[in-house]
């Protein structure tokens, strides 16, 4: 009995060290793969390339090129009328207006904007970015965000108002990430709730957020504030792209689309609502 009983825990010690052994493998390649290239490269990029441009530019207040007082803010205002779309310039065939739809995608109105939308794209793009891969989820990004930007300038065509934000691209990527991993568990802050984290699939959570846009919708009146038709028509077109591209039945990475998405885990604050237009 004894012999059985050393035998055992000889074993059962192996199967720990195996264990440990895979743990420590699975993290290797996962460094491995973010060094070569492998991981949400495009994300990050994308994240880059919003905190370099809000940097460097007139609202971030860290530029002193641009003075202080009336010339920052004369300063920023030309900075969103140059990058930003306005829908009546677009509209009009202007040349310079028919590239803004990317622009603005990189232009943000504070650092309150900014920061909102960096962090759903932070939580939300790299599982959709494996999924898609880097070259799809980059164009799936620019060209969904410069079509919410291009619907919500049709819709108030008269409008002289700038519209800036990546909020439509990243709504783009809400919708799609529905469509792809419907049962990963989001753990949302609510309000209403003391700001308790809770965790819903994202079935649950991410339609309640498209109903909050569409109900802000109509309330929302003309003039500066929250683009939320933006909002709404990028969360359309990412899950309509999603759904027709990426059949559930291929599943995402890691296995089958339904187990895999019951696996995932995912934080976000539910009620964050970001701005697509200048404050």
């Amino acid at each position: 009995m004894n012999g059985r009983r050393g035998r055992r825990v000889r074993h059962e010690d192996t199967g720990k060290d195996r264990a440990r052994n895979a743990e420590g493998n699975t993290a290797r390649t996962a460094l491995g793969g973010l060094l070569r290239g492998h991981g949400p490269t495009v994300t990050y990029a994308l994240m880059a390339a919003c905190c370099a441009v809000f940097l460097l530019s007139p609202v971030s207040g860290f530029n002193p090129v641009y003075g202080t007082g009336d010339e920052l803010a004369a300063a920023q205002r030309a900075h969103f009328e140059r990058w930003g779309v306005i829908p009546a310039e677009l509209l009009g065939g202007s040349v310079r207006a028919a590239v803004t739809p990317l622009t603005a995608l990189f232009v943000h109105g504070s650092w309150v904007h900014l920061l909102g939308n960096l962090l759903f794209l932070y939580v939300f793009g790299a599982m959709v970015e494996e999924r898609f891969g880097h070259l799809r989820f980059a164009v799936f990004y620019l060209v969904s965000g410069g079509l919410a930007l291009l619907g919500f300038a049709i819709a108030d065509a008269g409008s002289r108002e700038t519209l800036v934000g990546a909020s439509g691209a990243i709504s783009a990527v809400l919708g799609a990430f529905l469509w792809l991993f419907p049962s990963a568990r989001v753990t949302s802050l609510f309000p209403f709730l003391f700001f308790l984290p809770l965790r819903f699939p994202a079935w649950l959570v991410l339609p309640f957020w498209a109903l909050l846009q569409w109900l802000a919708a109509q309330r929302h009146t003309s003039g500066p504030g929250v683009a939320y038709l933006a909002h709404l028509l990028g969360f359309g077109l990412g899950f309509l792209y999603a759904w027709v591209r990426c059949p559930r039945t291929d599943g995402p990475v890691g296995g089958p689309g339904r187990r895999a998405g019951r696996r995932a885990k995912v934080k976000r604050q539910a009620v964050a609502t970001e701005g697509d237009s200048q404050p």
